[in-house]
């Protein structure tokens, strides 16, 4: 009698180990619904941290384009544009860069490179992309940023 109560108890452990097809489901459908409920927030949260990082990015332009107007009393021409903070422009006695690490410092966070222009008189400067759809005007991580 004993040796039978040991085998019903062995065979009950066996019984409830593991689990099923249906708990594996109910529990493979609650992830799903937490990542469809997750899944915009994080895009929109990675939507904002771009244009955040585009804004970031044309400072850090801006403090270089300052450095190189002292170093050589001028900014870049429009022709030279951002690359003449990375390497010397053909005819540069003042320069004393680079200004900028490297060349990807002058993309956007979408990877278009920063459009650079000066004014006319060569007294100011304007540092600008057009977002991740690269047309004028938008919204979200559409908005144009410039300096």
């Amino acid at each position: 009698m004993v040796a039978a109560d040991a085998n019903l108890k062995s065979r009950d452990d066996k019984d409830d180990s593991g689990f099923t097809l249906v708990e594996l489901l109910v529990v493979l459908a609650i992830i799903a619904l937490v990542a469809t409920l997750a899944a915009p927030q994080v895009l929109r949260y990675l939507g904002s941290a771009r244009t955040n990082a585009a804004k970031a990015q044309i400072r850090n332009i801006e403090s270089a384009l300052e450095l190189y107007y002292i170093d050589n009393a001028r900014y870049p021409s429009t022709d030279d544009g951002l690359s003449a903070l990375v390497s010397a422009p053909q005819g540069s006695s003042g320069w004393n860069g680079p200004y900028l690490k490297g060349t990807s410092g002058l993309n956007d966070p979408w990877g278009k490179p920063y459009l650079y222009e000066v004014s006319a008189e060569g007294s100011a400067v304007k540092i600008h992309t057009f977002g991740r759809d690269g047309t004028l005007d938008g919204t979200g991580e559409d908005q144009d940023v410039t300096n």
